[in-house]
């Protein structure tokens, strides 16, 4: 990664650094930023693996209970372990270095991924919602309601794993992806929930009550999808907590030398942050000392702020200081 000092235009008299430009490379954040990638990765292979095993463990226990709507769940849980596909082309893409088309490398292909998986979790929510319908209007017997109750905790069991998972490494590692795809998973073990407390209903003679929790759990799943969609537009509309963003005003405004920090603006790339600020500082300085400030507000803010991976910085001097 790359960070850039420009400098920005002030007035005085004799004095050429305002408005120099000056780019430098920092090695170390390379490796951080692969690693992150990796984290990714790693999620979703593990995830991926759980998820098939729960879909194959559930695909047996189908043929014992002749259960649609455990073939339903079932079909569901494999189809979610196969969201980790798009996210994976994505965290692949990500680790491109930025070209003279795609100047910010290829990390806003995480947000796409995200997208798809919204759309993939109100597509949960539309199946469950239909499928509970259907099942009031045209109720079906359903047998061996042990085996079913088990089914359904096992998928439930699977994905709320997956689901822990995959939020906490996207919490660790800034990916609003992962995260919306493990409330994808959240979503997916309320389907599988809604099998078990099903079978209990029927085993206790109420046979609509497979079909009211399935319509209990559509709600449940429409509430995970307010949240995996707020997660990721708020990134495609480059959200930032303003936790963060003071945090990173107050490593600006620590450096020597710095009479004011203003001006901030972050936003992701991928599960990277940016920034650019204008810092205010002496006019009377030189431009290596002007430099040196500029270098030091960079280095302390990286410092300082998880997953900030660069940032522009832009000087002016402050009023009455210059000649």
């Amino acid at each position: 990664m790359t960070g850039e000092h420009g400098h920005g235009h002030g007035h005085g008299h004799g004095r050429s650094w305002w408005g120099v430009p000056h780019r430098h490379t920092t090695a170390d954040r390379l490796d951080p930023a692969l690693e992150t990638s990796r984290q990714g990765i790693r999620a979703l292979v593990v995830s991926f693996v759980a998820l098939l095993l729960t879909a194959l463990a559930q695909a047996a226990l189908v043929l014992v209970t002749g259960s649609v709507a455990l073939l339903g769940d079932t079909v569901h849980n494999a189809a979610d372990a196969l969201t980790a596909v798009p996210l994976g082309i994505a965290f692949v893409l990500g680790r491109r270095a930025a070209t003279r088309r795609f100047t910010y490398g290829l990390g806003r292909a995480e947000d796409l991924a995200g997208v798809v998986v919204v759309l993939l979790i109100a597509a949960s929510a539309a199946l469950t919602g239909y499928q509970s319908v259907q099942r009031l209007l045209d109720p079906e017997p359903v047998r061996h309601l042990g085996v079913l109750a088990l089914a359904g905790a096992i998928g439930f069991a699977g994905n709320e794993l997956v689901a822990r998972y995959r939020v906490s490494v996207g919490r660790r590692i800034g990916s609003a992806a992962l995260v919306a795809d493990g409330l994808h998973a959240r979503a997916d073990g309320f389907t599988s929930l809604a099998v078990v407390l099903g079978a209990a209903g029927v085993a206790l003679g109420f046979p609509v009550a497979d079909p009211l929790v399935g319509l209990g759990m559509t709600v449940a799943i429409l509430v995970v999808l307010r949240d995996a969609a707020t997660e990721v537009l708020g990134r495609l509309m480059d959200a930032v907590d303003p936790a963060t963003v003071e945090l990173a005003e107050r490593a600006a405004a620590a450096v020597d030398g710095v009479a004011r920090a203003e001006e901030l603006r972050m936003r992701w790339i991928g599960h990277s942050l940016r920034a650019e600020l204008v810092i205010a500082v002496d006019g009377r300085l030189d431009v290596e000392r002007a430099h040196r400030i500029a270098h030091d507000v960079e280095r302390n803010m990286v410092r300082a702020v998880p997953r900030l991976v660069a940032v522009t910085v832009h000087t002016h001097p402050e009023a009455g200081t210059g000649h």
